[in-house]
């Protein structure tokens, strides 16, 4: 009996490919996520920081230019905590994406690997009634060889 050959090789392999460039892809945007909430943090910090700083100053007195200075600084900080917030919504919108993608490819991938471990019992189920009818036949003939010998 021929060798075991599964006709969707070469597709199980592309996926095993894609899952790999996929796993990696999606690492690659959980890390800039990561990244990006340390950046969010640092600015928040900031500006609670600063925010308490002008809030001290306010009580003890200052200034109006050292006020309005304040002021600007933290409406700064508002709009740079916005921008940051939304590109950390952002890269977790596309880490969910490839996320999502990664996990079809998988499912793909493991119904493939299904279909070839199906077929491959069935090739070793016939390959075992081939061996088995090979030493019922050998039997049989020995036994018919025996015979004839008496």
């Amino acid at each position: 009996m021929k060798k075991f050959q599964f006709s969707l090789d070469p597709v199980l392999e592309y996926k095993q490919q894609m899952l790999d460039s996929l796993t990696t892809e999606h690492q690659a945007l959980l890390d800039k996520v990561r990244s990006q909430e340390q950046i969010l943090a640092s600015v928040e910090y900031r500006y609670d920081r600063t925010n308490l700083e002008y809030r001290r100053k306010k009580e003890t007195g200052m200034l109006i230019a050292e006020a309005v200075s304040y002021e600007t600084g933290l409406k700064v900080l508002e709009k740079e905590i916005l921008s940051e917030t939304q590109r950390l919504t952002a890269l977790r919108c596309q880490a969910e994406e490839k996320l999502a993608e990664l996990v079809a490819t998988k499912q793909d991938a493991s119904s493939i690997e299904k279909l070839r471990d199906k077929q491959l019992n069935c090739y070793q189920a016939e390959l075992q009634k081939l061996q088995e009818r090979f030493i019922d036949d050998l039997v049989c003939a020995r036994g018919v060889a025996r015979g004839s010998a008496l």
